[in-house]
């Protein structure tokens, strides 16, 4: 049995602004490919013949956009910092792109509104941690489910013609992407997070997904599929930039 080899290192390289670490990966592919993640990671994939001293190059000829990508995100992680939620009055929620203020009440029937300005909790004790997370917890994910099945429908809609099934929706917390799609099993995967975004950014999530049923990979055919569908997808992925 032959595994497939996969090698990982992490390096570091002098360059004119200071020192780059970046994590390298050896693996079959044809280009030397960066990443940089909102964590401050800096990844690049190579093939195992390229030789370090051309990668090593490779990251102080990027070292500017590098810094300025980590430096984006450092800065955004200060003004968003995404700290355990308390539940208390004052605390920011993003939904649809739109921030929503929290209203803690104290109520003798429990419920979880919203008046467009305000997300309104009413709960029997201001105090009790526990169960305003519950209330809240609940009343999101409903939130969740409720505008992703409604985007599922309409987007459905535009693909009974290519004789697309009626995909299952599961919802879940995910670090790296916004959405996957099982074309053999009939599921889109949506992450949680993305009720943050604006709602023209999340359609184009759904339509994204939903392309993989007919084009499964990347290719230049998916995104021209894509471009087809939703001529302005790049705007609209603009939205997700923030989150």
């Amino acid at each position: 049995m032959h595994e497939k080899a996969v090698k990982t290192q992490l390096r570091q390289v002098p360059c004119g602004q200071g020192v780059i670490t970046y994590q390298l990966t050896r693996k079959k592919v044809k280009n030397v490919n960066l990443r940089i993640k909102q964590d401050g990671s800096v990844l690049v994939s190579a093939s195992p013949r390229v030789p370090l001293a051309f990668i090593d190059d490779f990251i102080r000829q990027k070292q500017d956009f590098i810094l300025s990508a980590l430096a984006k995100y450092k800065e955004r992680s200060e003004l968003y910092p995404h700290t355990p939620k308390q539940y208390v009055s004052g605390e920011n929620y993003t939904l649809l792109g739109r921030n929503f203020r929290l209203k803690v009440e104290e109520a003798p029937n429990e419920s979880v509104s919203s008046d467009g300005v305000y997300i309104i909790l009413q709960v029997k004790d201001k105090e009790n941690f526990r169960r305003k997370e519950i209330l809240m917890t609940k009343w999101l994910k409903e939130y969740q489910m409720a505008v992703f099945e409604e985007l599922i429908v309409q987007t459905y809609a535009s693909f009974k013609k290519y004789d697309v099934p009626f995909p299952t929706l599961k919802i879940r917390t995910m670090k790296s992407r916004w959405g996957s799609c099982q074309p053999k099993k009939g599921i889109i995967t949506l992450n949680s997070r993305l009720i943050e975004a604006p709602q023209d950014a999340i359609e184009y999530v759904v339509l994204h997904e939903f392309a993989h049923f007919i084009h499964p990979d990347h290719s230049k055919a998916f995104w021209n599929f894509v471009t087809m569908m939703m001529p302005d997808w790049k705007e609209r992925k603009k939205g997700l930039e923030n989150l």
